[in-house]
């Protein structure tokens, strides 16, 4: 049985009358161990499934119609609140996007820790403790560090305080929400080293968002790419930046910068994210899509298996449009 299990996830908003959609049918796994990364561009609801699995969402505005989550073989969806306060980091730790704002501006960053530690490990909220889980992420000086405040602190600082805070409870599941945004590259694989070790040391599962597909080829055992609130393909790392099969997923990969002689011209890709319309049946992706055809606005694609380990929301994921020119094709079918 996978630690975590999300079948069939529909996450609504409702607000001023009006119903915005933001996960669709979203069925995912991690299993124990396990490194799944939840790829895609700002808004297609990755923090928002990523939220979801211990219900931080607010609700209202937020509710769920269809779906459901089982974390450890529990249903999030049926505990109470009680039983949910001891998940949210005694089973699931989170690492929130933007540091700077996750953490309390007023309190020192040793009693933050210390009290994510006091919530589900009482008799371990120590100064010793706080020392060591600032030393296991890499922070020199912890001694010191500890009696700051977050403002003192650099941004990569911050992060890794916020993975101290994330482990505190020695979680199985770690889910970090764009760790490495607003980090300088250096930074970036340093969190990324940390994080790989952290996993490792701990055996925990990890459940990483990004829109960077570099970060994925770093660290994910399997993806799961999203455009606007539905998974369009999933399939082990390697394969599928290798040889990616949706054309969302390809169009991803051609708008990554490639340096050297001979390296294909940077694609960006056309249009803007939509959402999806009242009765719109069509494809999500076919306005931005260089392989659409006319009846893409007719039906919805299904999630489909075309091969073994590797799901794709696209009918035509194997039929390019023949009517491409050779930089395009290029562009696209480049390793």
């Amino acid at each position: 049985m996978p630690l975590l299990e999300i079948k069939d996830l529909t996450v609504e908003f409702k607000a001023g009358g009006e119903t915005t959609r933001a996960v669709d049918g979203v069925t995912l796994s991690v299993s124990a161990g396990e490194a799944v990364c939840l790829a895609g561009e700002s808004g297609c609801g990755k923090t928002v499934t990523a939220l979801s699995v211990t219900r931080l969402v607010p609700t209202p505005p937020a509710h769920y119609p269809t779906g459901q989550i089982l974390l450890d073989g529990r249903e999030v969806l049926r505990l109470s609140r009680r039983e949910l306060r001891q998940i949210r980091g005694g089973v699931v730790g989170y690492v929130f996007q933007e540091p700077a704002g996750a953490l309390n501006p007023v309190r020192r960053v040793g009693d933050q820790i210390r009290e994510s530690v006091r919530w589900h490990r009482p008799e371990a909220a120590t100064e010793a403790e706080v020392i060591r889980l600032l030393r296991l992420v890499g922070i020199s000086g912890p001694e010191v560090r500890a009696r700051d405040y977050p403002h003192a602190l650099s941004g990569g600082m911050q992060q890794r305080v916020m993975i101290a805070m994330a482990i505190a409870a020695r979680p199985n599941l770690l889910v970090a929400d764009e760790p490495t945004t607003a980090l300088d590259v250096t930074l970036q694989a340093q969190i990324l080293d940390l994080l790989r070790e952290l996993k490792r040391q701990f055996r925990m599962s990890l459940l990483l968002i990004t829109h960077h597909l570099g970060v994925v080829r770093e660290i994910a055992d399997r993806v799961a790419v999203m455009y606007v609130g539905q998974i369009v393909e999933l399939g082990p790392a390697r394969e599928l930046l290798q040889r990616p099969l949706h054309p969302y997923t390809r169009a991803l990969k051609a708008a990554v910068p490639r340096l050297g002689a001979g390296a294909p011209r940077l694609t960006s890709i056309p249009g803007t994210v939509l959402g999806q319309g009242a009765g719109d049946p069509g494809c999500r992706f076919r306005s931005r899509c260089a392989w659409a055809r006319a009846d893409c606005a007719m039906r919805a694609p299904e999630l489909a298996e075309v091969e073994p380990g590797r799901l794709v929301r696209c009918p035509y994921w194997n039929q390019p449009p023949p009517e491409w020119n050779a930089e395009a094709r290029a562009a696209y079918e480049s390793p």
